[in-house]
């Protein structure tokens, strides 16, 4: 992992910040004489940029080892990347530099290292005593291609076979190559005519290690002696191989092929097979060959003292298994398991008891690496049940569609969501533990709880636990099960805006005091839910609809559309009981036949029992207007001590109260204007086919208000500036119009960020600049106005006002931010009887590019959190004490600084795409402004706390990382980082509090980094550590009869043959060392591998002889006793031989 230098301001940032620093200093000058000044504890040393761990499934598995002693795990990938598992908890992220695709993987068994091949060709060992591996030596083949190696246990000689059938040995130790070289022409018979394909396998013979079984490609294998240089057997077959494995005692080994057979040997009869099986294979009755099969990709041969064999493979199905899924067999004795794996078999090993492969093996699992997963499957259990699996490789199970972290929540939340996530676990796992428990736990210097949301495309949500660089899965909530399913593909009128995933979410909003949380999903969908413990059925789901228009015409609706009043609130005695809907669904279509009226998606009208957890307080669906589907919603805010829920889209902004079940507000987004809109827009000429009815739903009185003091703004609007996750063009109306999901393969943008995003982008160019290229600007060249940043607070709303209070501040796609005055009713019943009147403040402030985040900040320059209602089990009666309590209960925002007096002034702070302002209230003076970027744009913006002050941290579109004092705006950091290549990085992108950071680095797995200096610092400490000292097992005992018959293991001295000595030197050109980066603790790590190995044994025989030798003289002293007890008890018989028994 790379540490990221600062670049101090004081040491010249880039031009950009430069000329801003010196805009924002002229501001603050300005600004000095109005505002009291805040003191700022935040300096450029308290921030350092680096990667802390990256979590999930390894994306595009490619190879695959196992360590039986240390018990570690290694995967490596198609991006060349590997990563290490051991005990859950202990995981490792490390990155080839080349980038290039691991094809092997072997450790140096208890040795804290790993080979690893790539195929550019490149040897590398890894040191893994260190915390965070590196390389020490890398090994380049300039002439041949790397296929297969091969590295015997307790050996430094590692074996590499080539594509042209060529196998040349490696030094481990110095990652020298050797003189000695087995070519492929000395090893297959001289009569063959032809190449014999590339080496596919190499191993040593279990009993005699001076016997190496080459596997060619063609069906060639040959039994190589060492010493002698020559082949002893050579062993053909028609049909190509695809791996070998011998059976322990060294007689007999497999083969698979690729016409699904496997062809068993005996070692000293290489004429023909001493038998074939076909395990799928279809026996054909008189006696003829079965018909072909797939290829068996890899089989392992596992012996048990006990028992039958095991043969385990993957592939090998019969070609007439369409569709069927990809299985690994388990062939024991005459039994046969076929399991089916949900995605095809990279790779798969089994779990042994010894390292030794002259002993009996005695397999315990099978380690299965899958496309998209992995799996342990337990051998010793009938059935072979799968283990569950610690490690969080399920981000993945549906693709993330967003994320959000929360740092220093509330303590009692994880536990709360661990106990309902608790019940949703499957059953029906082994019952052992985990095999895979290498490593040690690191010191957690973190206490704060971490928490992680993702969104899915399926429409679930699933929440982490990820407190102190861990991550577990502690509850999943699945949001589409409130909708009905269709039956069949042609049953599709309600979700077809959408090409796939109807129910993906796009927007998490969540309060973590409250546990009130809200989503917004593709289909104009937003769906409100309360935590609790207790299990309900709901009988009818709480629905609203909503009419969200950005076309306002003075013509009046058309006859045959009738929009009835809303529910006025109170009208039931539970407002909770009744199911209100600003439009029922049975008006389908329009006067002139287009769908209007019509959500995407359809509720469910049967009683839903929901689960301890998040439960369904209310669903609003925006519907279809006049033949055009509803647009995606691009923001959205939720407040629990207002009881509402406000969001909105390309068209408008809607503001809902969740309790009384009301829409309070339904504008399009000029309507928010009223007459101080700033904006030059050109009138359209209205289609005949569309012509809505009105601009807006009448709740209360505050609406009638509403309406005639916006009747000015009722104008035509026609806009193209298009912002949100769905690109409209404007030709045609309903197949053009679709929404895409955010995981189809022509997914649009994020909010305003371009459509295609090419992953060669040059940082240098304008490509990101506000143009946006021609994706954005449409025929006519006109602009459409998105809501793009909702924040609720309780502040000063006007110029005038002496005291805050409660309100909403909308920020939109072109740079402006107006606020909307709530006035509440007082809490208790009073709040479900009383309306809520929604009226606009006049206050409109401007800056450059869309806004993004809101913030509010106490004279003292703490953090105003918004208003938020402690959370309370609402499916439990209340107690009269706590009612007449509830009715009392008022929630405020409480600032840190709570001896604030009411004519104090709070600062609100603003970042856009482009700056950011600090703007003093109730005086709306802009006391602070930083222009971040003029040549990007920010893709995220978050104001955290961090060292008991608060900052703004911003991702940039051009891959700057930057943070800012609060209030001042001063640079902190600017830090370049990662270029945006993909819309997975814009979507998923987010800063949290303590200098926490995350992104979805691949489709399956999230990076976290930090940009605290501290936590960089406390890294170290916090990593888990791979390697830890463990005694290698004793090797088998050879026994008695074949001591003394010369049976058993057969050793060879490897370096009397392949040392240089010996063999000679290799040829230069033939391959290149590198040096690696792995610095002093490597080579200190490396100097206690193989040799300190052999060093070990030395000090192991050393004390056994010692022992023998206090054995010997125990023994000898034991003899001495006992001889001198003989001696006495024989003096005393002679003594007593002739007395008579009344004389003793």
């Amino acid at each position: 992992m790379r540490k990221f230098n600062i670049r101090k301001v004081l040491d010249g940032l880039t031009a950009v910040s430069a000329v801003a620093s010196a805009s924002s200093t002229a501001q603050q000058q300005q600004a000095g004489n109005r505002e009291t000044e805040i003191q700022e504890t935040l300096q450029s040393e308290h921030f350092q940029l680096c990667k802390t761990v990256r979590h999930g499934f390894p994306y595009q598995p490619s190879a695959l080892a196992f360590d039986p002693v240390q018990k570690i795990l290694a995967i490596g990938t198609q991006t060349g990347a590997l990563r290490l598992f051991g005990r859950p908890g202990v995981e490792c992220y490390c990155q080839h530099e080349s980038g290039a695709a691991v094809i092997q993987l072997q450790f140096l068994i208890n040795e804290g290292a790993l080979v690893s091949a790539l195929a550019d060709d490149t040897l590398h060992l890894w040191n893994l005593r260190q915390k965070r591996p590196a390389i020490l030596h890398s090994l380049k083949f300039n002439r041949e291609r790397i296929t297969f190696c091969h590295l015997p246990f307790q050996s430094k000689w590692l074996y590499v076979g080539t594509e042209r059938g060529n196998i040349h040995i490696v030094n481990v130790e110095s990652f020298t190559l050797s003189g000695y070289v087995i070519m492929w022409n000395k090893a297959i018979e001289l009569s063959s005519k032809s190449h014999p394909g590339p080496v596919v396998h190499i191993s040593d013979n279990p009993m005699d290690e001076g016997k190496l079984l080459i596997g060619f490609e063609s069906g060639t294998v040959v039994l190589w002696d060492l010493k002698s240089k020559k082949a002893d057997y050579r062993y053909t077959h028609d049909e190509a191989i695809h791996s070998v494995a011998w059976h322990h005692e060294g007689k007999q080994f497999v083969c698979s092929h690729s016409d699904g057979t496997l062809t068993i040997w005996n070692v000293k009869s290489p004429t023909k097979p001493f038998q074939t099986i076909t395990p799928h294979g279809k026996q054909l009755k008189d006696g003829k060959k079965p018909e072909p099969c797939k290829p068996i990709l890899k089989v392992e041969y596992k012996t048990t003292r006990a028992g039958e064999p095991f043969i385990i493979l993957s592939g090998g199905l019969s070609y007439d298994t369409v569709g069927r899924r990809p299985c690994l067999t388990v062939m024991h004795g005459k039994s046969t398991a076929v399991l089916e794996m949900d995605y095809s078999i990279v790779d798969f090993l089994t779990l042994c008891e010894t390292p030794y492969p002259n002993d009996f093996q005695e397999p315990y699992a099978v380690v299965v690496l899958l496309e998209k997963d992995l799996v342990l499957i337990d051998l010793a259990q009938n059935g072979y049940p799968i283990f569950e699996n610690p490690y969080p490789l399920t981000i993945h199970e549906s693709p993330v569609t967003c994320c959000e972290y929360f740092a220093d929540c509330p303590v009692d939340l994880i536990p709360a969501l661990y106990s309902v996530g608790a019940r949703q676990k499957r059953q029906g796992y082994s019952k052992k533990e985990w095999p895979i428990s290498g490593g040690n736990w690191g010191l957690i210097t973190q206490s704060y709880p971490e928490i992680i949301i993702t969104g899915h495309a399926d429409g679930s949500i699933k929440f982490w636990d990820a407190s102190a660089i861990t991550l577990q899965v502690l509850y999943k909530l699945k949001t589409a099960k409130v909708f009905e399913k269709s039956r069949n593909k042609d049953d599709r009128p309600n979700t077809d805006i959408v090409d796939e995933d109807p129910y993906a979410i796009q927007i998490i909003s969540w309060c973590p005091e409250s546990r009130m949380l809200c989503i917004a999903g593709v289909s104009a969908h937003v769906i409100i839910y309360r935590f609790s413990k207790q299990e309900v059925t709901t009988e009818v789901i709480p629905m609203l609809e909503v009419r969200l228009l950005y076309e306002i015409n003075d013509v009046e609706s058309p006859d045959g559309e009738q929009v009835p009043p809303l529910p006025t609130p109170g009208t039931g005695s539970n407002p909770q009981s009744i199911v209100p809907q600003s439009h029922p669904s049975t008006s389908s279509s329009s006067s002139d036949g287009l769908r209007d009226n019509v959500p995407c998606l359809k509720v469910k009208n049967s009683p839903l029992k929901q689960s301890p957890g998040y439960q369904i307080e209310l669903v609003i669906q925006l519907v279809w207007v006049s033949g055009e589907p509803p647009q995606q919603i691009t923001s959205l805010a939720v407040n629990s001590a207002y009881g509402l829920v406000v969001f909105g889209n390309c068209n408008g902004i809607a503001m809902v109260d969740y309790l009384q079940k009301t829409v309070l507000l339904n504008l399009g987004t000029i309507e928010l204007y009223g007459s101080n809109d700033p904006y030059r827009r050109e009138p359209r000429s209205p289609r005949k086919s569309r012509q809505p009815s009105g601009g807006m739903l009448t709740v209360a009185s505050c609406m009638c208000s509403l309406s005639i003091l916006y009747s000015e703004s009722m104008r035509k609007l026609r806009t193209s500036y298009i912002t949100g996750l769905c690109d409209i063009n404007e030709g045609t109306v309903v197949p053009e119009d679709r929404c895409k999901s955010p995981t189809s393969a022509k997914m649009s943008r994020k909010l305003s960020l371009p459509t295609e995003l090419k992953p060669d982008l040059d940082v240098k160019d304008n490509s990101f600049s506000r143009s946006r290229s021609s994706s954005v600007t449409s025929i006519d060249k006109e602009s459409r106005e998105a809501i793009s940043a909702l924040h609720f607070c309780e502040t000063f709303t006007r110029k005038t006002d002496t005291s805050p209070s409660p309100c909403l501040w909308v920020g939109t796609t072109l740079g402006t931010v107006l606020v909307i005055v709530l006035n509440l009713p007082p809490g208790g019943e009073q709040r479900l009887l009383q309306p809520v009147i929604v009226s606009p403040s006049g206050t409109i402030l401007r800056l450059k590019g869309a806004i993004l985040r809101m913030a509010f900040l106490d004279t003292t320059g703490s953090l105003v959190p918004p208003a938020h209602e402690p959370w309370r089990e609402h499916n439990v009666p209340e107690d009269k004490d706590e009612k007449d309590k509830s009715k009392k209960r008022r929630p405020v925002s409480v600032s840190p600084s709570s001896s604030q007096e009411i004519s104090e002034n709070q600062y609100a702070v603003i970042c856009s795409e482009k700056q950011a302002k600090v703007i003093s209230l109730p005086s709306q003076n802009c006391i602070y402004k930083q222009n971040i970027t003029e040549t990007s744009f920010v893709l995220r913006g978050d104001i955290v706390s961090l060292s008991n002050s608060i900052c703004l941290a911003c991702f940039c579109a051009n891959g700057h990382i930057m943070t800012f004092s609060l209030p001042s705006l001063r640079p902190l950091l600017d830090v370049y980082y990662l270029p945006l290549t993909n819309m997975r990085i814009a979507r998923t992108f987010c800063f949290t509090n303590n200098g926490q950071a995350l992104y979805l680095v691949s489709p399956t797995e999230i990076q976290r980094l930090t940009y605290s200096q501290e936590t960089c610092e406390n890294l170290q400490e916090m990593l888990g550590e791979l390697f830890t000292p463990v005694e290698t097992p004793e090797a088998p005992n050879r026994g008695f009869f074949k001591g003394l018959f010369g049976g058993g293991a057969q050793s060879l001295d490897r370096e009397e043959l392949f040392g240089e000595s010996a063999s000679g030197k290799a040829s230069r050109s033939l391959a290149q060392h590198i040096p690696g980066p792995g610095g002093i603790e490597g080579v200190k790590g490396a100097a206690s591998g193989v040799v300190g190995e052999l060093a070990r044994a030395r000090l192991a025989l050393d004390e056994r002889g010692q022992k023998l030798g206090e054995l010997e003289e125990k023994t000898a002293a034991m003899l001495y006793s006992a001889d001198s007890f003989s001696k006495h008890a024989h003096e005393m018989m002679l003594k007593y031989k002739d007395k008579k028994w009344y004389q003793f």
